[in-house]
């Protein structure tokens, strides 16, 4: 098996908690070394990985053991850290967002392909179990044509980091965003002009960027995305629902619920007249259904370290293996066109600002 040599810029909330977390308990992956500007962070790293430290990531790129350096800086530092990464002569793997506009992601793939390096997007909720299962049984067929997904990041919760300023790219659509319009990406194609209606709403009025997104995403012949993320909802809905023509599918981030029929009935002819049951009197039309229904559960694990061991297992096996990346750079820039839109439709002048 081979081992992937890798370098961490950033030890914060994702470059320690996330990847540094799970590269330092699997076998496929060796942290080399990792860039930080806090000495204390620099010393908690040589000390958890064993590995050497810089204090910035320019010195990092000086080195020539690297087979791939994680980009985990913040958010409005991705696209110019990892086109510096990328001249430099190193593979990278981007934390999202990958970028704020189109126009800027797209500067880093022709970086990419200037130096021909790998550049990949670290969009792990690809592979939550949950949202696996539900692919699997959309695209069997069972549920009919699909009409409308749902889906629903939200909970109750108030920031006041830097991911609450927009001008360092924070907001809910470029923190948590990226994650569920990935999912909507995978119902509504890369191959269809979108077009998108969206609110919102700075609930908390902590900062200048949105706590609350509603968006409502369209393409001809592709389900319609109903989609919401938000900081101010205290009865959480389920994180995503499917609506087909011959059953349904429910989401939470443990299980999977969903019943559909064989619709092997006869159309029934449209009566004009006035309806009446088998008795005469005034009734509404009722289809009987016979439900086929079915559970998926996760079995052992958390949901979160499985999306992250399974996105790391698809790239292990790009860079050790020449499998094409699953994440592909026409989905991230859909997904960033969908957020550009938002945000287009939504100036920070035009939100509320809190209570």
């Amino acid at each position: 098996m081979a081992v992937v040599r890798v370098g961490i810029i950033g030890q914060g909330r994702s470059g320690r908690n996330i990847h540094g977390a799970y590269l330092r308990k699997t076998r496929k992956y060796r942290i080399v070394a990792v860039a930080e500007l806090l000495e204390d962070r620099r010393k908690r790293a040589a000390k958890e990985y064993r590995c050497e430290v810089h204090r910035s990531h320019t010195e990092l790129l000086r080195r020539d053991d690297l087979d791939i350096v994680v980009n985990s800086t913040p958010s409005h530092k991705h696209v110019q850290i990892s086109i510096e990464c990328l001249m430099a002569g190193h593979n990278v793997l981007c934390e999202k967002p990958a970028a704020a506009s189109v126009a800027d992601f797209d500067k880093v793939c022709r970086a990419a392909g200037k130096a021909d390096r790998l550049y990949a997007v670290f969009q792990n909720w690809r592979y939550l179990p949950y949202f696996q299962q539900a692919l699997k049984v959309v695209r069997s067929g069972v549920l009919g044509r699909i009409v409308l997904v749902r889906i629903a990041f939200n909970r109750y919760q108030r920031r006041w980091d830097w991911q609450t300023l927009r001008r360092c790219d924070g907001g809910s659509l470029l923190n948590t965003g990226p994650h569920p319009v990935d999912h909507a990406v995978q119902f509504l194609g890369t191959d269809s002009e979108l077009r998108v209606a969206c609110v919102m709403d700075r609930a908390h009025g902590v900062g200048d960027a949105e706590d609350h997104v509603k968006a409502l995403i369209t393409a001809k012949d592709r389900p319609a995305v109903d989609l919401e993320i938000s900081s101010c909802c205290s009865e959480p809905p389920p994180v995503m629902q499917v609506y087909g023509t011959r059953g349904g599918l429910v989401c939470e981030r443990d299980h999977v619920r969903w019943r559909y029929h064989k619709g092997d009935k006869k159309v029934p002819d449209v009566v004009s007249k006035p309806y009446a049951d088998k008795d005469g009197l005034p009734a509404y039309c009722a289809d009987s259904v016979k439900w086929t229904e079915r559970k998926w559960e996760l079995k052992k694990g958390h949901y979160f370290d499985a999306s992250t061991a399974g996105y790391y297992a698809m790239l292990h096996r790009t860079l050790t293996e020449d499998e094409p990346l699953e994440v592909t750079h026409d989905e991230v820039r859909q997904q960033i066109a969908i957020i550009e839109e938002c945000h287009r439709q939504n100036p920070p002048r035009s939100m509320p600002f809190g209570e």
